[in-house]
């Protein structure tokens, strides 16, 4: 439960309700007199509020609260035709009115039922002055007994409910369709009787035959619940049904100016958005419109979706790349496989062009080897072979090496056969090098 505050002012005094987060209320009253702003200063910051701003609610003997029927008529200024309508129910000049208006339910074909707050502009400043002595901004400036429903469970039973709640003397009658105020009277109903009858007087401006529930609540409670003229009304008496946070807090509050302080606690339970706020527009805090929040929303949808777009296309090229990998790592061996048949195919293909550049050379190396193995003793062998188009190089060892001269020169090969080194003995064989030049036919 987040830290609340909520101040009640009327004339004889205030009264504040400060409420912790860890879910305790701390309530003092404060007769009428001056530097009221400091004590509420001190009272609040004693208490660890710490929050910049402070709801208010004015007593409802301080305002006029009417229900206006005007006529339905396209493209007419609603504001315009309350602010003229307004004129002649309050009692205080037009230029020292501050006011505020919603509309009531009300039926398609019949008129607009419009629910208008009107009160002194100095009762605002007043108020406003307050706040500004006691260190803190204005939250919302409301009319207290309207904010009693933020005491309520979100779901009610009661469609049709009359609150009466009793404090310094007097009863504020709040008249509820489930939670929201349709109407108030403040009343001098002393006796359970006149109750009931300031009650039946109301129901008929709302036009409402009864009622399904009345709640009793503020001081004297029980001499009013026991009483048994509230059963001419027809509704079930009972005490409010206040939600489980807000019954303990309730109880808890102090028995001095009792009814005082559920109404301060009332206004720190008060909605961000009353339905009569005398705040000046320029003083309300900065809070998005339905539009804004639905533009908000659409905007936040649409990130969302670019987003989700964003991630399923990372997601699919995630695993496209995962695939991919996988792919290449089954086929690698094949892969390795085919480079290396690759790299002998290169091997024999530069073989077979070196073998037909011989042969477009005019060379003819196979039969020159074949008969050469025939022209070279047994006890002779050759180490290389270097053949081009001039002729061929051997080199090798042989027991005799210049037998091998005129067994060359013989063949129908070569022609001018000659050492092309010194010979050496290595090992009981003779080293040789000679070269012969191609025989020309």
């Amino acid at each position: 439960m987040k830290a609340r505050a909520g101040l009640f002012v009327d004339e004889k005094g205030l009264a504040l309700a400060v409420l912790s987060g860890r879910g305790t209320v701390d309530c003092v009253a404060f007769d009428a007199g001056e530097n009221l702003g400091p004590l509420v200063a001190a009272e609040l910051d004693s208490s660890g509020y710490r929050r910049r701003r402070l709801r208010v609610g004015l007593d409802r003997g301080l305002a006029v609260i009417k229900v206006l029927e005007l006529p339905r008529a396209e493209g007419s200024n609603l504001g315009e035709m309350v602010r003229f309508d307004l004129d002649r129910h309050v009692p205080f000049p037009a230029e020292d009115v501050a006011y505020d208006w919603r509309l009531n339910p009300s039926s398609a074909d019949g008129p607009l039922r419009v629910l208008v707050g009107a009160c002194e502009r100095r009762r605002v400043d007043q108020a406003l002055g307050l706040v500004r002595e006691a260190r803190r901004l204005p939250a919302t400036l409301s009319i207290a007994c309207h904010d009693l429903c933020g005491l309520l469970p979100r779901k009610i039973e009661a469609k049709r409910a009359v609150w009466a709640h009793r404090h310094d003397g007097r009863t504020d009658l709040v008249f509820l369709d489930r939670r929201v105020v349709l109407l108030s009277r403040t009343v001098p109903a002393e006796t359970p009787h006149e109750l009931v009858r300031e009650i039946q007087r109301s129901l008929a401006l709302l036009q409402w035959r009864d009622c399904e529930a009345l709640w009793i609540s503020g001081d004297e409670t029980e001499r009013f619940l026991s009483a048994p003229s509230l059963a001419e009304l027809g509704a079930t008496v009972s005490a409010p049904p206040y939600s489980t946070d807000a019954c303990a807090l309730v109880e808890s509050l102090p028995e001095e100016r009792y009814g005082a302080a559920v109404l301060a606690l009332a206004v720190a339970f008060s909605s961000r958005r009353p339905r009569i706020d005398f705040l000046p527009p320029a003083l309300r805090p900065r809070r998005a419109s339905p539009g804004q929040l639905v533009t908000a929303a659409m905007l936040a949808i649409a990130a969302l979706l670019g987003l989700g777009v964003l991630g399923a296309q990372v997601w699919q090229r995630e695993r496209y790349v995962t695939r991919l990998s996988q792919e290449i790592k089954r086929l690698d061996p094949e892969v390795k496989a085919v480079e290396r048949l690759a790299a002998e195919v290169a091997q024999k293909k530069r073989l077979v062009g070196a073998l037909r550049a011989v042969q477009a050379g005019g060379l003819r190396p196979l039969p020159f080897m074949l008969d050469l193995t025939a022209l070279v003793p047994q006890d002779s062998w050759l180490q290389a072979v270097n053949m081009d188009t001039q002729g061929v190089e051997l080199i090798g060892q042989a027991g005799t090496a210049s037998a091998l001269i005129p067994a060359l020169d013989a063949s129908p090969w070569l022609e001018r056969v000659e050492f092309t080194s010194p010979v050496t003995k290595i090992q009981g064989k003779e080293q040789f090098r000679l070269r012969g030049s191609w025989e020309r036919r």
